[in-house]
């Protein structure tokens, strides 16, 4: 995690730092004061828009429009990359409040069985059945391949760098995947996953499946999203088996995306291109070629182990902030007690992954410490359960969130160069690696 990271100055990063949590709060209140908006879309079908959705929304204008604001209320690039950092170390935060749900669900959702086990199939193989052929009858070329192998997260990248260089169409396309995932992903996941679930052909334990998708901020948008039209019990399941799906994909997708995906994308670029690319008139341009400093996507600065923590600290106060604003649940001792528990798994999991040399990612540790402490039979479960069932895992989404949307802006630069047929296409891949997982669940549970 820490080897992509610069150096920062140890003088202005603490200043920065207090710089982000002020913004980073403001963007929290306004979004869950404003609310949920559902707007619907005639009959029964309907989109929710949830607060995490408004505090990425107003963290990306508020960078967007920094050039022109006072110096005191601008978030300029350095802060923007300090979002970026953060935003890997507080996205821990949400996935130990995931474990805990998952923990006491475990036995629920072993009962998908072959449900959960396939549905990552749907997940990698949905990308490109739905994303490749739109990109061919786009007129994309090569790029289709990078764009539509996989949601384009970080292992993507690293995939396709060694494969074939990220100068290459390939790289091209999976580049635009990143920034359109970066930028657009948890709007249009939230957006769409909310309109499929107003369809009611998915159960919601499949479109929680379906929300897994190895991205923690896509997760969160898609689970959000459908967890917003489910009664209150089942919307906490919902979060599980969300959780349970994003830490498979986590675990073995790089895999996956390397042996089966990538391979597929490939071998199916060979034989739709021909079909679906010819005779469309003059041939689409590729993508423009970045330059060195532009095919470094995110460079996040680095965070000391004393920021790391405080980072924890700070939003899990956030957290605390948005759960009383929306939730109206007063930040007791009791609720105090819970935000407690998830920080320490937070720290416990993290521990791990150092010990561990970073063999596993660190996800993977603090959901597996969550889980144990909720897990049916251990000591103290029914009690963490209670505390920590005071504080909603979309409080916690929120603040997440936020940071995403405050370190946006510092990529538009390079996407404003990516052209408006790669972003069609990255996002039919994230429509359909959504779908894929969803179907394939669905498929099995019944």
């Amino acid at each position: 995690m820490e080897a992509q990271f610069t150096t920062v100055s140890r003088d202005t990063s603490w200043l920065r730092l207090a710089a982000l949590f002020v913004c980073a709060s403001i963007c929290v209140i306004i979004a869950e004061i404003a609310g949920p908006l559902t707007i619907p879309l005639g009959g029964a079908y309907k989109v929710t828009l949830l607060p995490f959705l408004w505090a990425l929304l107003i963290g990306a204008v508020w960078g967007t429009v920094s050039t022109r604001l006072p110096p005191f209320m601008k978030v300029d690039n350095s802060i923007q990359r300090l979002a970026s950092a953060a935003l890997q170390f507080a996205l821990l935060l949400f996935i130990a409040k995931l474990g805990l749900l998952v923990g006491g669900s475990l036995p629920k959702i072993l009962t998908a069985g072959w449900a959960l086990a396939f549905q990552e199939f749907g997940h990698f193989f949905g990308t490109a059945v739905i994303g490749l052929p739109i990109a061919l009858l786009l007129g994309i070329k090569r790029e289709a391949i990078g764009a539509t192998f996989s949601v384009g997260r970080e292992p993507s990248l690293a995939i396709i760098g060694e494969r074939y260089g990220m100068s290459s169409p390939e790289g091209h396309g999976v580049l635009a995947e990143y920034i359109t995932g970066t930028v657009f992903g948890a709007v249009f996941i939230s957006i769409f996953a909310s309109l499929v679930t107003s369809l009611n052909i998915f159960h919601p334990h499949a479109l929680a499946m379906g929300a897994g998708m190895g991205s923690g901020s896509l997760m969160a948008a898609a689970a959000g999203a459908i967890s917003a039209q489910q009664t209150p019990e089942m919307a906490k399941e919902v979060a599980a088996f969300a959780a349970a799906s994003n830490l498979i994909t986590t675990t073995i997708g790089t895999y996956f995306t390397l042996f089966l995906s990538l391979p597929f994308t490939v071998w199916a670029y060979k034989v739709l291109e021909p079909i679906l690319g010819r005779g469309k008139g003059q041939p689409v341009e590729a993508t423009p070629a970045f330059t060195q400093s532009e095919q470094v996507v995110d460079k996040p600065e680095a965070l000391s182990i004393p920021q790391i923590l405080t980072l924890w600290l700070g939003v899990g106060v956030i957290g605390l902030a948005a759960n009383y604003i929306a939730f109206k649940t007063v930040p007791d001792a009791v609720t105090v007690s819970g935000m407690g528990i998830i920080l320490g798994c937070v720290v416990v999991g993290y521990i791990l992954y150092k010990l561990a040399r970073g063999v596993l990612p660190a996800v993977l540790w603090v959901s597996l410490v969550a889980m144990a402490l909720t897990y049916p039979g251990t000591p103290f479960a029914a009690e963490t359960v209670a505390m920590t069932g005071k504080i909603s895992f979309l409080a916690l989404a929120t603040p997440v969130i936020a940071l995403a949307g405050l370190s946006i802006a510092k990529d538009l630069p390079v996407f404003r160069r990516l052209g408006w047929r790669i972003v069609v296409v990255s996002l039919a891949a994230n429509a359909g690696t959504f779908l894929g997982g969803a179907f394939v669940a669905q498929f099995f549970m019944h």
